[in-house]
């Protein structure tokens, strides 16, 4: 089933990618924010989603924290904070 991994704006042209799936979760990600460090941990250009950086995820399109659960089938979305005017 797997789960898809969307990469929105300046995090998107960082990491080369707008999208991608894993056939499963990796061992011990069980949360959004453990899903951003297992991709963090990626190292290289994936280190823009390391802590501290100023990244947003949402969970099946719902705003999420990084104790957010995830799960097999869900969508996972990691992008830049926005401003609207």
């Amino acid at each position: 089933m797997g789960i898809k991994i969307l990469y929105f704006a300046s995090l998107r042209e960082t990491v080369g990618c707008a999208e991608e799936v894993l056939e499963s979760l990796p061992a011990g990600v069980a949360t959004a924010g453990a899903l951003r460090e297992w991709l963090c941990a990626r190292g290289g250009d994936w280190t823009a989603l390391r802590a501290g950086q100023a990244i947003r995820a949402a969970v099946n399109q719902n705003l999420a924290h990084a104790h957010t659960a995830i799960a097999e089938g869900d969508e996972v979305a990691f992008f830049p904070p926005v401003t609207g005017g």
